[in-house]
């Protein structure tokens, strides 16, 4: 179960299909972002796509010597704009792929608009999600709910993506879903439409033990997009934000003008691939070693390029330099940043404090903490109220709450209205009114025990102790012992044995941290696969954006029933 490998085959498949001969590639703007998460431009060069163009361009030339590759989401927009493309070709032949079911009535208007006969094929291709790691996928959806309930749209687009993800993966899954959310319901309602609707399309290899979709609420866990990361690959979103693997430096002081705009891929940059799940220490060290190795690659100044061979020799080793070159600078770039950043923002003492609220349940200490740190000038007034909001989701409802001691506190330091209405909008978002599960004390007696045991022996690193909720709820997965009463199943079938594919899919964002988890489960849980997605992939910038997109902080908005149609072929 790899999602990058699933979208990356379709690619070559289309790429492929078209034959030998100079090619275009014709995309909109999401299917841009999709392919350009798993090719490099370079690479898809390599194959004869000589040229890369948006269909909603309106200044393509004429180019009859070119194929044109289509590859589109089955919109009506892209379906308009295909008609018009048919009746004044600008290429050759046309090849039609979409990345999601399409209806007959399109395919109709297509065909009838193809007086020229330019179309070889028209097919569908299930790459319709943003492929970020092996076991990440993301739909670029930035605020999907309205109040509690699905903005109808996002509905439609959530559930277009989630079945594309499974007919590339091959999956027709059993479905269970988080109690305690409407929109959980409302999802896993609509997917299961789509695969009765497109039975045909579903009808893969039975397996033994049928695969499992999971579809959870972010408002169950409020705390994971609000803390400060420490592995390499989270704490650059954290404090840099990753766009489609893009990372703007422009920012930075002093960067030089090729730095501006750096791609870290865990495919194509193998210094990454192997650094992105480590902690910042580690990191530190890797870098030397890196820049160790690179000093000793590096041509000397002196070197005599006396012979035929020597510069033979030079020209063929250049390109892996350059290379290496490149890679060096870019990664010595981010991390001198995430640096800068950690010891401008006083990041260490502010992380510190937030794992406490998060793992710990000492309310005086706590309460201490933060109240040092809300007086600290180096702190900014995005970690002050991040610290707050900690604090008002953890301590909610304890007899000695002092939140508005903490928004006065707040007040005085200068903190932005914005940023203090958005404490009581979190708490309005995830707070226990809202959750289906209880975050923060322990459940039984063997959690308590196991809580006192961590205690006892401390914890391998301060600013690492935290675990996502869903470690817990995929970890009761895979045990068998995640309750029905609490995640119940879809229709009347259950599983009898334990899972061993799984789809976890979080409504309102999924985070680094918790594709972290998956990716550790993966590796240390043998026959078990998982795989992670979300409306989005969430910093906690991004998070606090979902928050005030959701509306809940205006308390005066009715939260009624959105009633929405199931996501239709269109």
């Amino acid at each position: 179960m790899n999602v990058v490998f699933a979208v990356k085959q379709y690619v070559s498949k289309m790429i492929e299909d078209s034959g030998p001969g100079m090619k275009v590639l014709l995309m909109d703007k999401e299917t841009t972002g999709i392919v350009s998460m798993v090719y490099t431009q370079s690479e898809i060069l390599q194959k004869e796509v000589y040229l890369f163009e948006r269909i909603d361009s309106q200044n393509r030339e004429i180019m009859k010597h070119l194929k044109a590759i289509c590859f589109l989401r089955p919109t009506k927009e892209n379906v308009d704009y295909l008609i018009q493309e048919l009746r004044r070709p600008k290429y050759s032949i046309y090849f039609i792929y979409f990345s999601n079911v399409i209806s007959k009535s399109d395919v109709k208007s297509l065909a009838e608009a193809d007086e020229q006969e330019v179309v070889a094929e028209v097919q569908e291709f299930y790459g319709d999600y943003i492929a970020v790691n092996p076991h990440l996928f993301s739909l670029s959806i930035l605020g999907c709910c309205q109040g509690r309930n699905w903005d109808p749209a996002q509905l439609s687009r959530t559930t277009q993506g989630l079945t594309a993800l499974l007919l590339s993966l091959k999956k027709c899954p059993m479905i269970r879903y988080q109690l305690s959310s409407e929109a959980a319901k409302r999802l896993a309602e609509c997917v299961k439409q789509v695969i009765t609707k497109e039975y045909e399309l579903f009808e893969f290899r039975r397996t033994e033990v049928p695969p499992l979709l999971l579809i959870l609420d972010r408002c169950d866990d409020a705390i994971t997009p609000l803390l400060n990361q420490w592995t390499y690959q989270a704490m650059v979103h954290e404090l840099l934000g990753i766009n489609n693997n893009r990372i703007d430096l422009s920012r930075v002081p002093g960067i030089s003008k090729d730095l501006r705009e750096v791609v870290l891929s865990a495919e194509n940059d193998e210094f990454y691939a192997n650094n992105m799940y480590l902690n910042f220490a580690e990191i530190g060290s890797n870098i030397k070693n890196l820049m160790e190795d690179f000093q000793k690659k590096k041509p000397k100044e002196q070197q005599k390029l006396e012979s035929i061979a020597d510069m033979k020799a030079f020209v063929e080793n250049y390109p892996q330099f350059k290379k290496m070159s490149g890679t060096v600078s870019k990664h010595v770039t981010v991390v001198g940043e995430l640096s800068r950043l950690v010891s401008e923002r006083n990041l260490l003492e502010v992380s510190e404090v937030e794992q406490e609220l998060a793992c710990q349940n000492d309310h005086s200490s706590a309460l201490q903490n933060v109240k040092r740190l809300l007086q600290n000038p180096k702190v900014t007034e995005f970690d002050a109220a991040r610290l707050v909001m900690l604090y008002a989701l953890h301590y909610e409802r304890h007899s000695s709450n002092s939140l508005p001691g903490l928004m006065m506190d707040l007040r005085n330091k200068g903190v932005s209205e914005k940023y203090r209405k958005l404490v009581s909008a979190v708490v309005e978002y995830g707070g226990k009114r809202v959750r289906g599960s209880d975050l923060f004390s322990p459940k039984d007696a063997v959690a308590i025990t196991k809580q006192f045991l961590k205690g006892l022996k401390g914890v391998e690193n301060v600013y690492t102790q935290h675990q996502p909720f869903v470690h817990e709820t995929l970890d009761q997965l895979i045990k068998g012992k995640l309750k029905e009463n609490v995640y119940p199943y879809l229709g009347p079938s259950t599983l009898r044995d334990r899972p061993q594919d799984i789809i976890v899919f979080i409504i309102g964002g999924a985070t680094y941290e918790e594709a972290l988890t998956v990716y550790n489960l993966n590796r240390t849980t043998p026959g078990v696969r998982i795989v992670l997605g979300g409306t989005t992939v969430h910093n906690t910038k991004s998070f606090l954006e979902e928050v005030l997109a959701s509306g809940l902080h205006s308390r005066s908005r009715e939260s009624s029933q959105v009633t929405s149609r199931s996501a239709s072929r269109r």
